[in-house]
């Protein structure tokens, strides 16, 4: 009677190394909510190249864009290229600095600076200046383009630059996806965006 079985004495192991199973399980659920939380959704069976942009027929300011989103997505710098050191979500951030270095510098409208670090605060910039189209209005969007989402769509709260427009699907180039630059589509039909700021 003093002697325990060894299928006695396994047991409770095997349960705690079940229990244990599941923790880490539970572990890693949260990690990645919370990594889809900070950076959003993005097909990963999308695009992964630079897209072939024909340059001819577009004004210099758009091909000067297109330019600058090639160099930089085939040089790949860390984020805080586009933020002046500061490490934050920097998708507003790229736009700015792609537009400052194409001669068309964005202007904050609380601090003046050619950074606009938000959405929102990008938005309220094209707003002012006569440039945003709200979604919906039937408006189809440029190259060089803006497009600024809300937190319904797949990226979250963010914004990125038009280089393509093939039907109502279009071809962006944005910073901060997957906390990189990226190439991307999203169909017209989209109820994330909230619309665009005009080039």
């Amino acid at each position: 009677m003093g002697e325990t079985s060894a299928r006695e004495t396994s047991a409770p192991r095997t349960t705690r190394a079940i229990l244990g199973g599941f923790a880490l399980l539970g572990v890693v659920a949260i990690a990645l909510g919370i990594a889809v939380a900070k950076f959003g959704v993005f097909d990963a069976a999308g695009p992964q190249a630079f897209p072939a942009v024909s340059t001819a027929g577009l004004d210099p300011r758009q091909a000067k864009i297109v330019e600058l989103l090639h160099t930089e997505f085939d040089a790949a710098p860390p984020g805080e290229k586009y933020s002046e050191g500061v490490d934050e979500p920097w998708c507003a951030d790229f736009v700015s600095w792609i537009m400052r270095e194409a001669e068309m510098p964005l202007a904050n409208p609380n601090s003046g600076s050619w950074r606009i670090p938000g959405v929102y605060t990008l938005q309220e910039f094209y707003t002012a200046n006569g440039r945003f189209v709200a979604h919906g209005t039937g408006y189809q969007p440029k190259i060089g383009d803006t497009v600024l989402y809300s937190d319904d769509s797949k990226f979250g709260q963010h914004t990125n630059v038009v280089v393509a427009n093939d039907a109502g699907t279009l071809t962006t180039v944005g910073g901060n996806e997957g906390d990189e630059i990226r190439v991307s589509t999203v169909d017209l039909s989209d109820a994330g965006i909230v619309g665009y700021g005009v080039l």
